[in-house]
């Protein structure tokens, strides 16, 4: 394998989804071309995979590649790069190991098993954060990973007679959604349920309600567009037990399980699915830089104080904002912003402020969903038009390629 280019002042890059991308982007774009010594300075980006995913489309996407474009689902991560140089820009496809923010370099291990070690003069972490069912994003491996956890579910759902989902946030509900249209169809407009549904799917939620970033009455509206499809509900009650413990995980995912809920009910599932939230990505930082499991950062400037100078996080990874797509978008120029301060250490820091508004955009099925952007309530259509119909593919072409960020901002 060829070595890896070490010039002068790398600023390394930790994740390629939406945060590290768009971060390599607006930094290539907007911060390096502004520099004196612009041509000391290359951007390194590394990745698990060598493809770029829209890990929001997996609800949809684990059924069937029939349901979505392919080559917009699954986009190769250097060919969104070659608009820049070779001497600005470097894809290293590996796996983060470690962080010594001491001695500021990182090591990785690479897909043939060997390691190396980047040193870096900027860092930014942004290796977000993983799901616990290996459907939902690529966790720990690469895509390859993921389509054969796909094939193995697909191989396994005519048998299913009846789905557990541990979860009740929107991938939970996205998932329901989409089997259970999938699997039952849709009760007729008349009906308020569906009667005889070929698959019964129980969503088990510990919280009083499903969706809890949204207000009651679209969660209960959303509860109601599942009954349509054949998803059972059940709230204030939580996953205790699953027998045997790994079911749904990589090591057993079409394991049938048995499950045992908080109030001693004990459901027998065909397919069992954990999606009770998201893990954040952070076994490779020392335990000083972490706070509840994220890396500690900055709520105003996004810098990773602790780690020492120009290292900074953001996405879900940051402990400074809840996880959501737009909340890294607004986070993108304060990141790139404030790297810039400190590289040409003058200017002023730029100032992030989290959206903590009801944000949030939920399809239930093919065709309905509820959601609200910045406390406004969605209509169903307008949550089908925003999201449902592709789960955001008509916008990641732009975001993927950098043109989201063609101006500074």
């Amino acid at each position: 394998m060829a070595a890896i280019p070490a010039p002068s002042k790398t600023i390394l890059i930790l994740g390629g989804s939406y945060a590290g991308i768009s971060s390599a982007h607006y930094i290539l774009k907007h911060v390096i071309p502004s520099l004196p010594d612009k041509e000391d300075y290359q951007v390194t980006l590394v990745s698990i995979s060598s493809k770029l995913l829209c890990r929001s489309a997996c609800p949809r996407a684990l059924i069937s590649d029939d349901l979505l474009p392919q080559d917009k689902l699954f986009v190769d991560i250097t060919k969104q790069f070659r608009q820049y140089s070779t001497d600005s820009f470097h894809f290293a496809n590996g796996k983060v190991i470690s962080l010594d923010h001491n001695n500021r370099s990182v090591s990785i291990r690479l897909p043939d098993e060997t390691q190396t070690v980047l040193p870096f003069y900027a860092l930014i972490i942004a290796t977000g954060a993983s799901t616990p069912s290996p459907l939902h994003g690529l966790r720990h491996k690469d895509e390859t990973s993921l389509r054969e956890s796909w094939n193995s579910f697909r191989e396994a759902l005519p048998g299913a007679k009846h789905i557990v989902i541990a979860g009740g946030g929107p991938t939970a509900i996205e998932t329901a959604g989409e089997l259970g249209e999938y699997l039952n169809g849709r009760a007729g407009w008349f009906s308020s349920m569906l009667e005889k549904p070929r698959v019964n799917i129980t969503v088990v939620t510990s919280g009083a309600q499903i969706l809890s970033t949204l207000r009651q009455s679209l969660a209960i509206k959303a509860e109601k567009f599942l009954a349509q499809l054949g998803v059972t509900v059940i709230k204030n009650n939580r996953v205790q037990a699953v027998e045997p413990p790994n079911a749904g995980l990589e090591e057993a995912l079409i394991s049938k399980a048995s499950v045992t809920l908080a109030d001693g009910k004990i459901i027998q599932a065909d397919i069992f699915i954990p999606a009770t939230g998201t893990k954040p990505n952070t076994d490779f930082v020392n335990d000083a830089l972490l706070k509840d499991g994220r890396v500690e950062t900055n709520t105003s400037t996004l810098r990773v104080d602790k780690a020492g100078p120009r290292v900074y996080a953001i996405g879900d990874v940051m402990s400074c904002a809840r996880p959501g797509v737009h909340n890294i978008l607004s986070a993108v120029p304060v990141v790139a912003a404030n790297l810039k301060r400190d590289l040409l250490s003058a200017g002023e820091d730029r100032i992030y402020k989290e959206d903590i508004s009801e944000t949030q955009v939920v399809p239930i099925g093919q065709s309905k969903g509820v959601g609200a952007a910045m406390g406004y309530q969605l209509p169903s259509w307008l949550v089908w038009l925003i999201k449902g119909r592709d789960y955001w593919l008509w916008t990641t072409e732009k975001l993927w390629r950098g043109e989201q960020w063609s101006k500074e901002s």
